[in-house]
């Protein structure tokens, strides 16, 4: 599990280079224009729409570890291609190599900690590697921002290089990994769940199917109004600064590395879906915050502390998701099915990164308040759906500490009454 863990960590170091400089690198640097840079992050963002439905059922057929290896080799060659791409076809190309690659990885390492976690260690696996990717993120962005010089291409060279190093570090550690198994909840599995499988079997799984939903309202919501909507709309109806967008970030990012633990303890005794519904209502005050930044009654410091609180109040609903929505994917998934239905969550986040943006951005910047009563409306969505799907887990499915409860049958010593003395017929003899 520590390889695992130190694996993901460095694969994140390693994107922390390079995804935050990726459009000015294309646009600015290449110097191939703004539309082509729109063209490759969107060409990066497609390529895992087109590879996660096929990495599920190769994981769950090959295991996660030959999967993985071939994912972070391609994203490896994508990395280098993308620092030496000059023309817009080696751009796109390495875009589709990079976002392929980095795609699948993240299914393949889930169901890695799955095998390699019982049921109940899985929260606390989940939430140290969304700590530790978080942490790889920023620290790799604030080293990447040091090196970067849009002036010398040779810079980014460099960037994509160490990028590309990560990656085969990755494979490198995740190579020396044996995987024991696929311990599961007693009593997760759906119904029919060993009858053919595949997507028929996924989708016949209720609980899983409103899970999916409730995850793209999540994702929507959240981590895909970040860069566009969000920030679209703290800049044009809020006033904020340029610069105050970094700090917001650095705020959210901030949040997590810190809170994370301290709110473990309170995830793991308490219900997963009440802990969802408990941050739809929390992203519901952020998005209300955010609409008195836009108000613009109060002073620009007014503003900027509140657009700032709302990204903080962000970061500690994804604190509290870390630890509680990817165990439950795992719990619910068959044994046979743990790669398909992790693949098949990734590709609802990436729904939801894609479209997010693409519907939040025009709002945020031209529809100040249609967009904050949207999004308030969307996370007090998230409390509704995570409440109706406490309706379809089991008790240890929606809280696994339950499996280690004592049981409460003790066993009664009464005491014992000495037994009475048998009085024996003593045979008299005859005189």
């Amino acid at each position: 599990m520590r390889r695992i863990q130190a694996g993901s960590a460095l694969s994140a170091f390693g994107l922390g280079f390079t995804v935050p400089y990726l459009y000015v690198y294309v646009a600015q640097v290449r110097d191939l224009g703004a539309a082509t840079a729109g063209i490759v992050l969107t060409v990066f963002a497609m390529a895992a729409l087109v590879v996660l439905p096929f990495s599920g059922r190769a994981i769950d057929r090959r295991g996660p570890v030959p999967v993985l290896l071939v994912a972070s080799v391609v994203a490896a060659v994508g990395a280098v291609g993308m620092g030496f791409a000059s023309s817009v076809p080696a751009a796109v190309g390495a875009a589709a190599l990079l976002g392929a690659g980095t795609a699948v990885l993240q299914p393949a390492l889930a169901t890695m900690i799955v095998w390699c976690s019982t049921p109940v260690g899985r929260t606390r696996a989940f939430a140290m590697q969304f700590f530790l990717q978080n942490l790889g993120l920023g620290v790799g962005g604030l080293i990447g921002g040091q090196l970067v010089d849009t002036s010398r291409p040779g810079s980014f060279i460099l960037l994509f290089s160490i990028e590309a190093a990560m990656f085969l570090v990755l494979a490198g550690i995740v190579g020396t990994v044996r995987m024991p198994g696929s311990p599961a909840l007693q009593d997760a599995r759906p119904s029919g769940a060993g009858k053919g499988g595949g997507v028929r079997a996924l989708l016949g799984h209720k609980a899983m199917v409103q899970l999916c939903v409730l995850g793209f309202v999540l994702f929507f919501a959240c981590y895909g109004q970040f860069e566009s909507g969000l920030a679209a709309y703290g800049t044009e109806a809020a006033g904020i600064q340029p610069s105050a967008l970094g700090l917001a970030l650095a705020a959210n990012t901030a949040v997590i590395v810190l809170a994370q633990f301290l709110v473990l303890k309170f995830v793991e005794r308490r219900r997963r879906t009440r802990v969802i519904a408990a941050v739809g209502l929390i992203w519901t005050l952020a998005w209300l915050i955010a609409g008195y930044a836009g108000l613009g009654h109060g002073s620009q410091t007014m503003a900027t502390a509140a657009f700032v609180s709302t990204y903080a109040l962000f970061g500690l609903g994804e604190a509290m998701l870390s630890p509680t929505v990817a165990p439950l994917v795992a719990d619910l998934a068959p044994e046979s099915m743990v790669g398909s239905y992790n693949s098949a969550f990734a590709l609802v986040k990436q729904l939801a990164l894609a479209v997010g943006p693409a519907v939040g951005g025009p709002m945020g910047a031209a529809l100040h308040g249609p967009y904050i009563v949207t999004f308030v409306l969307f996370s007090l969505g998230i409390t509704f759906l995570a409440v109706r799907l406490g309706r379809q887990l089991t008790p240890e499915q929606n809280q696994p500490s339950l499996a280690l409860r004592p049981s409460k049958v003790v066993v009664r010593h009464e005491p014992v009454e000495p037994a009475e003395p048998v009085e024996q017929d003593v045979p008299v003899r005859a005189s």
